[in-house]
């Protein structure tokens, strides 16, 4: 990055999508990342995790962690492999479950290279590496700076900034960042939000509000939504009205969710509604190791926690079972009814939520209740879509089990309480960035702002590696786009293309293989299954060769 009048922003991630998150500041004095995240979603975003780097990790000198979720936080390990030494900022508690989230990651990461290298071996093909190791996920744990919500530090030369409390999850934080110009200028202030969480959020307090900023790099994940006003115990009624159904109808009920917080949140208020009698004491499972060790910084840190006074087992209960070994998790699949499975991931694309699946989506007794954003793409995205049938491990599964879904866990804020916790910001902000949202969301927030007097030529939604320089001209600030090559673009068109669609070729993969699957099984005799396979046949030798 350059060395602007002023600043540089440049948008590595989530920029018209939800995953991914990396912002890159750059100053006369130093350079660094917010965040630094894996994409997640569609296959074809996800190869941007293997694309180089944007930026030389070596020439960066410092890195600050908003939270520990993995699209802000799951390629910090490749950042140090390939050469970042400097401190990375982040608050206590993130910095717990970040020893816990990376060593994970980077197991997942050897685990599916594995995989894939066995599998190309029976192919033929060449080995896979992964894209990191828990060796490198352990390194990056030594970078690690433990930062108290505000209190000012200086991250890199020429700046300071300071974490507040975002009511995301445990430990997360929005970004206070006042860069120093030439003597006796006032510096640029600026505010990035991170994920910002709704108010009465289960666990966590409220947003704190920001003050005064002159550039808002705000989230948009739900800009374009409303939702219900709902508290702590409304939370609580709706969840149990879902289980009570669930377990009715004679079947498992399958939860799929986030190891960090948005599990954490269920087992929470289901104890709670069991010791009410409120719901059935059903066995509730909790298959997810990420998620356990989670859970136990959780424990050590109640006191940072919005809980009720006394809560000692906040986390504990005799019906909660927490799942460690493989052989754990296969022996819930003999179980076909009456249980409650909480397990990962939260958009169903990994972890051992996927075995359960296969378990009880074919079942029409069983329940999948998704409380979480699903990424278009995704295989949750997916089954909440209505399909009929997915592809999982490579078998074709039939879809039906009753889906539900429950929106009043989200960790993210609603339009509403986003412009709530923007407020401050609106009369004297000049420059706003809209991050971290599909098209629609991040479009509505927009017009949210315009109604709420914020000029429209002040509002960018920026696509990934787009660049702008901050300067000050005539006393106010200009927000200058600096034009980047399409071949310094790691997002092409092809993939522009895909964020828009919300789904790559690999989705329509899947779903064309499961409609000849179904043709086949629908044809009446073996001559009609010869003639359409003809047909299918004939249709590829008649398309042109690739790269034509």
């Amino acid at each position: 990055m350059p060395n602007p009048d002023r600043a540089e922003l440049r948008f590595l991630g989530a920029a018209q999508t939800v995953t991914g998150s990396c912002l890159g500041i750059a100053t006369a004095g130093g350079r660094l990342l917010v965040d630094c995240g894996m994409f997640q979603g569609p296959k074809a975003l996800q190869g941007l995790n293997w694309a180089p780097l944007a930026i030389d990790p070596a020439s960066l000198d410092a890195l600050i962690l908003t939270h520990a979720h993995i699209d802000h936080v799951g390629l910090v390990p490749r950042l140090v492999a390939e050469g970042f030494r400097r401190r990375a900022f982040a608050t206590p508690a993130t910095c717990d479950l970040l020893r816990w989230v990376l060593i994970d990651a980077g197991a997942i990461q050897e685990s599916e290279a594995e995989r894939s290298s066995r599998r190309n071996e029976r192919r033929d093909q060449g080995t896979v590496k992964p894209l990191y190791t828990v060796e490198d996920a352990e390194r990056s744990l030594h970078r690690l700076v433990p930062t108290a919500l505000d209190a000012w530090f200086e991250p890199m030369p020429a700046a300071r900034a300071r974490l507040r409390n975002a009511g995301h999850i445990l430990g997360s934080a929005w970004v206070e960042l006042e860069l120093h110009g030439a003597v006796g200028e006032a510096p640029l202030r600026v505010v990035v939000s991170g994920d910002i969480g709704p108010r009465d959020k289960t666990l966590s307090y409220d947003p704190q509000l920001p003050e005064a900023a002159d550039v808002l790099v705000i989230e948009g994940t739900y800009g374009n939504r409303e939702r219900a006003a709902i508290d702590e115990e409304g939370r609580r009624v709706a969840l149990g009205a879902e289980v009570r159904e669930a377990l009715a109808a004679g079947g498992n009920l399958v939860i799929p969710a986030f190891a960090v917080e948005r599990s954490q949140e269920l087992i929470h208020d289901l104890l709670v509604l069991q010791h009410r009698r409120e719901i059935p004491p059903a066995p509730i499972f909790l298959d997810s190791p990420l998620a356990h060790r989670a859970t136990e910084v959780f424990r050590r840190r109640q006191r940072e926690l919005e809980v009720e006074a006394g809560a000692a087992t906040a986390f504990d209960g005799p019906t909660l079972h927490v799942v460690e070994s493989v052989d754990q998790s296969k022996a819930i699949g003999r179980l076909h009814s009456g249980a409650i499975i909480i397990a990962g991931s939260g958009m169903c694309d990994a972890g051992r939520v996927k075995h359960h699946l296969k378990d009880n989506l074919w079942r029409t007794e069983s329940t999948v209740l998704f409380v979480g954003y699903q990424v278009p793409g995704t295989l949750g995205h997916v089954i909440r879509s209505g399909t009929e049938r997915v592809r999982i491990h490579g078998e074709e599964i039939a879809v039906k089990a009753r889906i539900r879904s429950l929106d009043v866990y989200s960790g993210h804020a609603d339009a509403n309480d986003l412009l709530a916790w923007a407020a401050p910001l609106l009369a004297g902000v000049q420059a706003i960035f809209l991050v971290h949202g599909e098209l629609d969301e991040l479009a509505g927030l927009r017009r949210r702002l315009i109604d709420r007097g914020v000029a429209a030529e002040r509002i960018f939604t920026p696509e990934i590696d787009d660049r702008f320089a901050l300067r000050v001209e005539a006393g106010r600030l200009a927000v200058v786009p600096v034009a980047v090559p399409e071949s310094e673009r790691r997002a092409g068109p092809a993939l522009r293309e895909t964020l828009a669609a919300g789904r790559d070729w690999h989705n329509d993969y899947a779903a064309a293989v499961l409609a000849v699957r179904q043709a086949l099984t629908a044809a009446r005799g073996d001559a009609e299954r010869h003639a359409l396979l003809a047909r299918l046949r004939r249709a590829l030798e008649a398309a042109p060769p690739a790269g034509r």
